[in-house]
């Protein structure tokens, strides 16, 4: 009876390793994304950059504006009709037609154009800003396709190796120099391999999801032949030269200083000219007249929009000083991250050398009797862990590539495009 068992359990290890190497033996067909290089020449057709080039538009736009001077005012007037008298009917009655222009003084029209060039200079700025972290999201989600398509691929041919080592398993029970717990123990660790492998295509089918999404494929992309993980990222010398951020704030606050300039003289009297005939009708006479129309500011001298438009400013300073700070900070944190990801890189790499070579051994000792299943498993689990590593590490470099380069107002691996 027992041997009945022992057959049986042989048996259902045997068909169950079968299904699991035949599911990992099936073939995939791939459609292969677009470089990053050729996404990357493609970035003003995403949303964001459409966006950012709209509102350079309506800038520049609005500058044109500013230049124009405001329209004249047409008056006509007429006085003394339709009355009783002499003044009956329209006859009689005087009749004054004038012409009225805005002289813009005090340098009114020059201020708000020069307001209006600064929010466009920003506007510019920011556009570029926007191009930069655009680039830099392509290259973080085109990253993580490619480094969740590693994983699946790590994962399938764990699954292999995991298949192997139960059938070898499997055949040392059946001659006897196993106990049966072996195999049972190989077939459960292959099943927790065909699991893991499932998890990591899920993975992978997202991340390809997002990039189609992101970088607007026409034909949905399942796999990437030349990645980012594997390109180099150079430091650069530090520039003289501000980080993209700071050079926007300080853009908005030199905005926020015109502004101050536009309430000033909105303080100060608007001076209109008027020019004009007046016909006279009981004396069938015509004369010229000439008027000067400003307001009087004894109430209202605009000095809440002047104190509010200060107040700005000096909130636009400050941000400019937050903005110089965490530039600086953040770009030693991303030089730093760089450096040491390289290096990280390295390590990972012979790790992987070392864990290969290690579970050769292994596999060797294991079938000639001289290294128990524990040990090839242990062997097996560190070449899974250091190969995942190796992707870990290579995606650490490719984030700290992503926020130098927007440090620096550059392209994500603009060198090695």
């Amino acid at each position: 009876m027992l041997s009945l068992h022992r057959r049986r359990s042989r048996l259902a290890i045997g068909c169950a390793l079968v299904v699991l190497g035949a599911a990992s033996a099936a073939p995939s067909w791939a459609d292969p994304a677009p470089t990053y290089a050729e996404l990357v020449a493609r970035l003003d057709q995403t949303p964001a950059s459409a966006e950012a080039a709209a509102l350079v538009d309506a800038a520049e736009a609005r500058v044109r504006q500013a230049r124009v001077r405001s329209n004249p005012s047409l008056d006509l007037s007429a006085e003394n009709v339709a009355g009783s008298g002499p003044y009956y009917g329209f006859g009689g009655g005087d009749f004054s037609l004038s012409f009225s222009q805005d002289l813009e003084l005090w340098g009114r029209r020059p201020a708000r154009v020069n307001a209006a060039r600064a929010d466009a200079g920003a506007a510019s700025l920011r556009r570029d800003l926007a191009l930069v972290d655009t680039a830099g999201r392509l290259a973080l989600i085109y990253a993580e396709a490619e480094a969740a398509q590693r994983r699946a691929a790590l994962a399938e041919e764990a699954l292999s190796l995991s298949v192997a080592d139960a059938r070898a398993a499997l055949a040392l029970v059946e001659e006897g120099r196993e106990p049966l717990l072996r195999g049972i123990q190989a077939e459960s660790e292959a099943a927790a391999a065909r699991a893991a492998l499932d998890e990591a295509k899920a993975e992978r089918d997202a991340a390809f999801a997002r990039l189609n999404a992101v970088a607007m494929l026409p034909t949905p992309a399942t796999s990437i032949d030349t990645g980012l993980l594997d390109a180099s990222a150079t430091l650069s010398s530090p520039s003289d030269r501000e980080a993209p951020t700071v050079r926007v704030a300080e853009a908005e606050a030199t905005a926020a200083e015109r502004r101050i300039d536009i309430e000033r003289i909105n303080g100060r009297p608007d001076v209109t000219a008027s020019v004009g005939v007046t016909r006279f009708g009981a004396e069938d006479q015509t004369a010229l007249t000439f008027g000067l129309s400003l307001p009087l500011p004894l109430f209202d001298r605009n000095r809440g929009s002047i104190d509010a438009a200060r107040a700005e400013h000096r909130a636009a300073q400050a941000r400019v000083m937050q903005a110089r700070q965490d530039a600086g900070a953040d770009r030693a944190a991303a030089v730093a991250r760089l450096a040491s990801s390289a290096s990280r890189v390295s390590a990972a790499d012979a790790g992987v050398t070392s864990a290969e070579e290690a579970y050769r051994l292994s596999r060797i000792g294991a079938e000639a009797g001289r290294i128990s299943q524990l040990e090839l498993r242990t062997g097996r689990a560190a070449l899974i862990n250091a190969r995942s590593a190796a992707v870990d590490a290579r995606m650490a470099r490719v984030r700290a590539e992503i926020d130098l380069a927007r440090l620096e107002g550059r392209l994500p691996f603009e060198g090695s495009r």
